[in-house]
């Protein structure tokens, strides 16, 4: 009886584990990802704390400071994230590996995310993250990293949303003492599988 209590509650925990799908687009610039979540791969990691992912961003000169020709951003990810509380706050810390034809940095961060408590409305949440690569985590021709955003999602259907938000990227590298790699606003989709 009490491995069958065990096996329905591990189970239940599992169904709010998700890999997620997120395409960001605006006028000029396409970013996509996915993150895995590596608790439905392995019983031994806890569902919805662990994540594995990769992203592709497609920026438009435009959205660069100077306006210069810049190429794709490609970059792996992995966070560990837990919940802070029982008010609907999770922090996480994480590292990323980015790459272009210029610059590769190995940059270390943060993220949180909170639940808004809006129960009459429909469930909505707020992101943030931050990372920094200094030089020492820096490579080819590159000084420093830095990066930031911040979104607001509404989820239209269930683990489907809607978001908004702003990235901000700076790949400082030689010959360049300071280049915005991408500044700019943007709206897309997050799916959860």
């Amino acid at each position: 009886m009490l491995k069958k209590l065990v096996l329905l509650t591990a189970s239940a925990i599992s169904a709010f584990a998700l890999h997620y799908a997120e395409i960001n687009i605006n006028d000029k610039d396409l970013e996509v990802g996915a993150k895995f979540d590596m608790g439905q791969f392995n019983k031994n990691v806890e569902p919805d704390s662990i994540f594995v992912g990769a992203k592709f961003l497609n920026p438009d000169p435009k959205h660069s400071d100077p306006t210069t020709d810049i190429d794709p951003l490609y970059e792996l990810n992995f966070l560990l994230l837990k919940p802070v509380g029982d008010m609907g706050m999770k922090f996480g810390m994480g590292v990323k590996l980015n790459y272009t034809n210029k610059f590769a940095s190995l940059p270390l961060g943060v993220e949180f995310q909170y639940k808004i408590p809006a129960k009459k409305l429909i469930p909505m949440y707020l992101y943030g993250s931050l990372y920094y690569a200094p030089e020492v985590l820096s490579f080819s021709d590159a000084m420093d990293y830095l990066e930031y955003r911040i979104a607001f999602d509404v989820e239209v259907i269930e683990n489907g949303k809607f978001t908004i938000g702003y990235r901000h990227i700076d790949t400082n590298y030689a010959p360049s003492s300071d280049l915005t790699y991408n500044q700019s606003l943007y709206l897309g989709f997050k799916i959860g599988f």
